[in-house]
């Protein structure tokens, strides 16, 4: 590699016993039993996305990708943390550590803002954030907050 030139990260398809690894970190946190029919890709930022299981019939080494699919959560010293995306398909599914949030939560959610919580539910770490069955991301509990997670560029500016 030349000075200068930037190496794109790799994508790297999990085998099955990485997918059940994560599948078991999802019912530890939120109890909930996920059967997923998609191919699970990780790049060097422990990001995971999921896809249609026929990428395996592409040769992902020839090309310069990082990311494909639908950015599902990302893993970390065993914690995951889902994506928006990612809680709408656990949510429906989850048990436990699910913040059920009104509508002025919404707002400042949306905006990106942490959110004072009681602590009702025994949470614990990543907590899926939920307002009448709409399933809005995952925050970290912590000391009677919820940590906001939502990037940026996903924000809503609300007046």
């Amino acid at each position: 590699m030349q000075c200068g030139a930037y190496k794109m990260p790799q994508l790297k398809i999990l085998n099955s016993k990485k997918i059940k690894e994560i599948l078991k970190l999802i019912e530890n946190q939120w109890n909930a039993k996920l059967k997923l029919n998609y191919a699970f890709l990780k790049n060097n930022k422990n990001r995971i996305f999921i896809i249609n299981k026929d990428i395996s019939k592409i040769d992902l080494e020839k090309l310069r990708i990082n990311s494909i699919g639908m950015y599902f959560c990302e893993t970390r010293n065993d914690k995951i943390r889902l994506s928006i995306e990612g809680s709408q398909i656990v949510g429906p599914k989850a048990t436990k550590n699910i913040v059920e949030i009104n509508s002025l939560q919404v707002k400042q959610w949306m905006k990106g803002e942490d959110l004072e919580i009681e602590n009702k539910g025994d949470y614990n770490g990543f907590v899926i954030i939920e307002h009448n069955n709409d399933f809005l991301g995952t925050g970290k509990y912590k000391d009677g907050k919820v940590l906001n997670y939502v990037g940026k560029s996903r924000r809503i500016n609300l007046s």
